[in-house]
């Protein structure tokens, strides 16, 4: 996994919309909200654009990251040395102590490209958490209903210096998110693998790792989930 999140990802990572202050703001105050006076992890901590703002609050925070470049990034940035960052695997990397939140968030369950390895990173999670602790997880809902009979790809993004298409496998749901943009080199292009997952699907991975779900919002501001909404933000809690 870690490959695929190398040095030219890790670049301009922090130029995606996701790290912009209305995105962030609104993540890091629900976070802590949940964390109150715990501690908290992050699964695919990534260039800590939530980590670093989440420990400002004095939170401790920790966190794990299968891409040494996306960590050098994070390493670099004021604030670092307060987070415990560690090179490892979210399905596997086992972080000493208990933690009141665990988080997952900005599509990267995906990243995992095998029900089993969805399923086993929420063990993890569970593992990581103490009784009445909570996982979090942001993940879009399939964009499957915009797909016409016999029709594999949908775009998510068509800028005059960037595209994005989506290419889906019904029967696996495997996907790749096709990337082409302007850069120095002239056109470049980047495809990374997902496996896009249902919201029951999870609740049932949930449910496996002795989790329960408490909430399901649309968005970070508690916006109502809706057959319409395009995400969701799930709290399961530690039973």
């Amino acid at each position: 996994m870690g490959e695929y999140f190398g040095e030219d990802i890790a670049a301009r990572y922090d130029e995606d919309e996701a790290s912009d202050p209305s995105v962030v703001g609104p993540t890091v105050e629900l976070l802590a909200q949940l964390a109150g006076a715990g501690r908290a992890v992050e699964f695919a901590i990534g260039t800590g654009r939530i980590a670093l703002p989440l420990a400002a609050r004095d939170i401790p925070v920790a966190g794990m990251d299968a891409s040494e470049a996306m960590l050098a990034r994070l390493y670099a940035k004021p604030g670092a040395e307060r987070i415990e960052a560690v090179l490892g695997d979210m399905r596997t990397t086992r972080l000493p102590g208990a933690f009141r939140l665990a988080y997952l968030i900005f599509n990267t369950i995906n990243n995992l490209t095998s029900q089993d390895g969805q399923v086993t990173c929420f063990v993890n999670a569970a593992a990581h958490l103490e009784t009445g602790g909570c996982f979090v997880v942001e993940v879009g809902v399939p964009d499957l209903r915009r797909l016409p009979p016999g029709q594999t790809t949908v775009p998510f993004r068509v800028d005059p210096d960037r595209l994005g298409f989506d290419t889906y496998d019904t029967v696996t749901q495997e996907m790749w998110s096709h990337h082409y943009w302007k850069g120095p080199k002239g056109i470049e292009s980047a495809s990374l693998p997902f496996r896009y997952v249902w919201p029951s699907e999870l609740d049932l991975m949930a449910q496996i790792a002795g989790l329960q779900l408490n909430e399901r919002w649309a968005g970070w501001q508690s916006e109502p989930f809706t057959a319409d909404s395009r995400s969701h933000v799930s709290i399961y809690e530690k039973v």
